[in-house]
């Protein structure tokens, strides 16, 4: 494991990815001091899995604690859902110079949501209220979908799917509801009386689409996978049996991880739903509130109250980057290129043809004319 936590002062309350060109991405970083509470902005580098020194910083002068970041895919914007209400930041310059400005925001004044996600497609905005109030935005124009103000008791985690067409919510009480994100039908999640659906992500592979949470039943943590199209248990299976605080799952839907309410951060493949990676005591004894991967490493963004923010790069199987792959077509191409060009110089031989000098030369038969009448003499002959 490489990596490590990253010096921020104040108490660390909430983290995001923020996607940008060439791979350049950001970190954005909440915190609160006795003082006041801000938003600092962090450039990542991919060598030393670091994060630089605060590049840009926004400091909330009207009050109000930081609770969760959602940034939009273009990574142009972010949603920042505060103990007061939500605000709306614009990213620009370049990354030497980034900056970002508050804008104006309809729901500033709605409370803290403790959800809050963009769909897979940026054209819509979903929030959760601590309040259960649930709420489903056109993006930009911020035109309202669903207004539920009773959609759950208390809202613990959310999810879109890779089409954007269905949001999946867990409650605090254990129930779960997916979302049509057209009409804002909901549907319930079957369970049984002594389970508790607690977490959700969807899978983000572009092959037939799941939706995986975890359940807890008693003392044991389930891992459930579900078919979005009749919303069935296909299966479950108990691979960390610990009580989890979080999860998410990569951009490329490889893996999921798990965050748990002692600081341990567990990896899964998704393919052979097996543990690939188990990180120990990342946040020794303490509940992570955070978890992400990077938009293009295997590396983690994790929080906690106690040990702020941390970035670990992952002991998983690395992935082929893309000019591994282009020289790889290029290397086959050569080696192909020479083996035809031997065969070719060596076909003679190799395929044991003869070689035509050495043919011998078939001179043509000359009929003379005198032997020509004397086979033309001959009669019919009686039989």
């Amino acid at each position: 494991m490489d990596g490590g936590d990253v010096s921020v002062e104040g108490k660390v309350t909430c983290a995001s990815w923020i996607k940008r060109p060439e791979n350049a991405h950001l970190a954005v970083i909440g915190k609160s001091t006795r003082t006041c509470s801000s938003l600092e902005i962090f450039s990542f580098n991919s060598e030393n899995t670091s994060l630089s020194s605060p590049k840009a910083t926004y400091v909330f002068d009207e009050g109000g604690e930081p609770v969760r970041i959602a940034v939009h895919p273009s990574g142009d914007d972010f949603v920042c859902s505060t103990t007061t209400g939500c605000k709306l930041f614009e990213l620009y310059g370049h990354e030497d110079n980034i900056k970002f400005v508050c804008k104006e925001f309809p729901i500033q004044d709605v409370g803290p949501q403790k959800c809050m996600a963009f769909s897979v497609d940026g054209s819509k905005l979903a929030t959760g209220g601590v309040d259960g109030h649930f709420r489903l935005f056109e993006w930009p124009t911020m035109c309202i979908i669903v207004d539920e103000p009773k959609a759950h008791k208390s809202f613990r985690d959310m999810d879109f799917s890779l089409d954007s067409e269905f949001l999946a919510s867990t409650s605090t009480d254990g129930t779960a509801r997916i979302w049509n994100t057209r009409d804002g039908v909901p549907v319930t999640l079957s369970r049984n009386a002594d389970e508790n659906i607690e977490l959700c992500r969807f899978s983000k592979d572009g092959t037939k689409p799941f939706l995986f949470t975890t359940v807890q039943k008693g003392n044991k943590t389930l891992i459930v996978v579900w078919d979005i199209s009749t919303w069935k248990k296909i299966g479950h299976k108990s691979l960390y049996n610990k009580p989890t605080s979080i999860m998410t799952i990569s951009l490329d839907g490889k893996y999921l991880a798990l965050g748990s309410k002692d600081g341990d951060v567990c990896v899964i493949d998704v393919t052979k739903m097996e543990i690939s990676s188990l990180h120990k005591r990342l946040h020794l004894g303490t509940n992570i509130t955070s978890l992400e991967f990077c938009p293009s490493e295997r590396v983690a963004l994790t929080t906690s109250s106690q040990w702020g923010v941390m970035v670990t790069k992952l002991n998983v199987p690395t992935d082929w980057k893309e000019w591994q792959i282009y020289l790889l077509l290029l290397g086959l191409f050569l080696a192909s290129a020479i083996l035809f060009y031997v065969f070719f110089e060596n076909s003679d031989s190799f395929w044991n043809f003869p070689d035509p000098s050495t043919r011998p030369k078939i001179e043509t038969l000359h009929v003379d004319a005198t032997s020509e009448e004397q086979w033309s003499s001959f009669g019919p002959v009686d039989l």
